[in-house]
């Protein structure tokens, strides 16, 4: 049975790219490939085209009028879209957080059934959560299913172990389909790096955010007999640059924002992914199924969210302590130090990837809950 899904969420491409933006992309290409009929209905700052017509999906867009605390809201004409959008669609499927889709969902007239993928608890924006808790409950009670991305996070966040809506939750793993992601990488970063693609060397991916604790990545490396390569920008990145200058962490590449060939290049020859991440803002981890679609091993930090999901400590990887150099240091030069274990665990990743993280097991399960709740 062929259905169609309106996905809803506060920004995607081509406005600034971010780890949420790639899992709703990967979404649409996995079900996409089950038979769905996939729309996205976001807002930007320029929604100019209004209707982008991409391979995953048509992107309707409105105009972002204001974001406060990251959270982008819409005028007349963003729920005027919506409305419309709705009536054509079998499903509605929200990304959570985004407090205007509960407005959206509260006052538009659309009786169509409801699916929510609850990818974090609002953790840094407190006062935010204390005025927005009564329409998030109103929201989390009208949804058919609520889908969590692994079963660590099910259980610990305190919203979707609550009595009231639990009984509605399922897990479904984020993943990547592989053929969406370039086969070939752009080698030439490594010279613009000065970095050696033949000598190990450590890789940290991701936008520079107070809760990635990159921070503590820079501390480890100054003990570290290879380059750590720090990959993406954002508000930490000169602090972080001050940091490792004032550590003397030579051994520290700040890359910048690469390119996706540039990215395909790094991950492909590294000697593993670190992701030092050491808040629950970080719910799952992306950039670890990237890696371990490549075959390479994991380090991250318990957290007690999906990173220790797509990282199966002592399989994949390891799972250290968070906030801890000393921790992240030992982690990668064990890696360093033996070949063999690091060819276990990377192979070990590939084998996760392909079992729960791939294309076809992410676009069986959400086309087949599609499908379900549509009924």
């Amino acid at each position: 049975m062929d259905i169609s899904v309106l996905h809803v969420y506060r920004t995607y491409f081509p406005d600034p790219p971010g780890g949420l933006q790639e899992a709703i992309r990967q979404i649409a290409l996995a079900t996409g490939a089950q038979g769905v009929n996939n729309t996205i209905f976001t807002l930007s700052p320029q929604p100019d085209p209004a209707i982008l017509l991409r391979p995953e999906a048509r992107v309707v867009r409105s105009c972002s009028w204001i974001a406060p605390a990251s959270c982008d809201i819409g005028g007349v004409a963003a729920f005027k879209s919506f409305e419309r959008l709705a009536r054509e669609v079998d499903v509605l499927h929200y990304l959570f957080p985004w407090p205007f889709s509960d407005v959206l969902h509260t006052f538009t007239r659309q009786d169509k059934p409801a699916v929510l993928t609850y990818i974090s608890d609002v953790v840094r924006q407190r006062w935010l959560g204390a005025v927005y808790a009564p329409m998030m409950w109103r929201t989390l009670r009208r949804m058919r299913v609520i889908v969590a991305n692994s079963p660590a996070y099910a259980r610990t966040s305190p919203i979707l172990s609550h009595p009231d809506i639990r009984d509605k939750v399922r897990v479904i793993p984020l993943g990547i389909e592989e053929s969406s992601y370039l086969k070939d990488g752009d080698d030439a970063v490594f010279n613009r790096l000065g970095v050696n693609a033949d000598e190990p060397y450590f890789l940290f991916i991701g936008v520079l955010r107070y809760y990635k604790g990159v921070h503590f990545l820079v501390r480890a490396a100054r003990t570290l007999g290879a380059k750590v390569v720090i990959a993406g920008s954002g508000p930490e990145g000169a602090s972080l640059q001050a940091l490792a200058a004032e550590a003397g962490a030579s051994n520290v590449v700040f890359a910048g924002q690469v390119t996706d060939a540039e990215k395909v290049a790094l991950l492909k020859r590294c000697r593993a992914l670190v992701l030092p991440s050491h808040l629950r803002s970080e719910a799952f981890g992306m950039v670890l199924v990237e890696a371990a679609m490549f075959g390479r091993p994991l380090i991250s930090c318990e957290i007690g969210t999906g990173t220790s999901y797509v990282n199966a400590h002592e399989e994949t990887g390891f799972v250290v302590d968070p906030e801890s150099p000393e921790a992240l240091a030992l982690a990668m030069t064990t890696l360093l130090i033996d070949d063999t274990l690091t060819a276990r665990m990377g192979e070990a990743a590939r084998n996760r990837y392909e079992m729960l993280f791939s294309g076809p097991a992410l676009g069986q399960a959400y086309a087949g809950l599609f499908r379900e709740i549509a009924v």
